[in-house]
């Protein structure tokens, strides 16, 4: 089935497959690198500023690509990342180091992330169908997560040592994926050739949002959404840095066949390959197990396991601990995934997709925003209670689903009556 599909969309995945490898490798642990050259609180300050940066890009980003066009954009914004990937190179190299200007390159990354993405995402939409659509979507969800966990594969054992080597491979790939985009997707969107004057400027961008965030019921499954987000990206943020000063490097030794030293780093590095790993696995196997079921308990009960996850990586040492709570956020993970995303279709005006969608990807910005913020506060309040604020960040993410579902259910019921 894969080969019927769209050219756009395999040379989207083959892409996004390639550059997210070795993205994995490198930017996850940009918060060490920060916390390493000046320290933790400023590099919780500068990882939000790049995620507040590319929150705003993915805004105008999303917008434009309706108003320019989708192939244009992605070009643009894979020919910016290029450039960013030759300045890392060059402030990384070993005759000079600047984090500063590493900062600044990061920012690039995050502008030109925040113009790629929504294009390529109206691309999908643009050349799949309703009967392709959630196949295309499996797939790449598959290959994310397939990517992402080779990539911390080689970042955990290699990022320390060999930093450069791996940005290297950063713009050797972004060379690649540049050529792709540019000489093997084809342009399927027109754009209309009339526009009215402004169309491009800040005031049409804010009204169409703003028809937005005037439904309630959404936003408030928004909000549950963003406060169960947070808690994940703590993982590259507070926890990393945290794994990373509190373990104690320690030689493995495995059934006296080999042994290799285990340090923070390749700790998290392990612990976020068996997660990754296990929802490879396991994503069809729980999709078959949800079929059929209420969601909406199925929900709350992943928000919950995830939470309790998080609860326990927040502060304890112990390897069985923390491999133990990576399994038990992970099945937290596969129930609250599937079930959310199937509830968020009943929560969209279908009248308002594209809209609606481009707010609902604003959840995973916001969700950054709160998990460099967490960089700082983690370095104030300590492990145990930053595994506190874990939970209460599920409660609300609870509570404010409940309040959007709710809504739905009253609104259901005066159409019923009103038949």
């Amino acid at each position: 089935m894969f080969a019927t599909l769209h050219p756009n969309i395999k040379v989207r995945i083959y892409t996004s497959f390639l550059s997210r490898i070795v993205g994995s490798a490198v930017f996850p642990f940009m918060a060490i690198y920060f916390t390493k050259e000046i320290n933790a609180s400023v590099a919780g300050v500068l990882l939000l500023v790049q995620v507040a940066v590319q929150f705003i890009a993915g805004l105008y980003g999303g917008y434009l690509a309706d108003v320019i066009g989708r192939k244009r954009l992605m070009v643009t914004g894979e020919a910016m990342k290029v450039v960013a990937f030759v300045g890392l190179l060059v402030v990384n190299s070993p005759l000079f180091t600047s984090p500063w200007i590493t900062f600044i390159m990061l920012l690039v990354i995050g502008v030109s992330s925040g113009i790629v993405n929504p294009a390529s995402e109206a691309m999908l939409i643009d050349v799949s169908t309703k009967e392709t659509r959630a196949f295309m979507y499996s797939v790449n969800y598959w290959a994310v997560n397939l990517s992402i966990m080779i990539g911390l594969m080689i970042g955990g054992w290699f990022f320390e040592q060999h930093f450069f080597e791996l940005i290297a491979g950063l713009l050797l790939m972004g060379l690649l994926t540049l050529w792709m985009t540019y000489s093997l997707i084809i342009d399927t969107y027109q754009v209309k050739s009339h526009r009215e004057q402004g169309n491009y400027g800040i005031k049409p961008l804010l009204k169409s949002y703003a028809l937005v965030m005037k439904d309630w019921t959404f936003m408030a499954f928004t909000f549950g959404g963003i406060a169960i987000l947070s808690i994940e990206f703590q993982r590259n943020n507070f926890i990393s840095v945290r794994l990373e000063e509190d373990i104690i490097p320690q030689t493995i030794h495995l059934f006296n066949l080999f042994s290799f030293e285990m340090d923070g780093i390749r700790l998290l590095s392990m612990l976020t390959v068996v997660n990754t790993l296990l929802i490879v696995l396991f994503t069809g196997v729980a999709g078959k197990w949800i079929t059929g079921k209420r969601e909406e308990p199925i929900m709350y009960t992943g928000f919950i396991l995830f939470g309790l996850g998080y609860f326990f990586m927040a502060f304890s040492n112990h390897l069985l601990i923390l491999f133990v709570s990576v399994v038990v956020l992970t099945i937290g993970e596969l129930l609250y995934v599937p079930t959310r995303q199937s509830l968020l279709a009943d929560i969209v005006d279908d009248n308002k997709r594209g809209a609606y969608m481009a707010m609902n990807g604003l959840v995973f910005q916001v969700g950054k925003m709160i998990g460099a913020a967490g960089l700082v506060i983690g370095n104030m309040v300590g492990g145990l209670a930053m595994g506190t604020g874990f939970l209460l960040l599920v409660v609300l993410g609870i509570f404010f689903s409940k309040i959007a579902l709710g809504k739905i259910v009253t609104i259901k019921q005066r159409v019923v009556i009103g038949k």
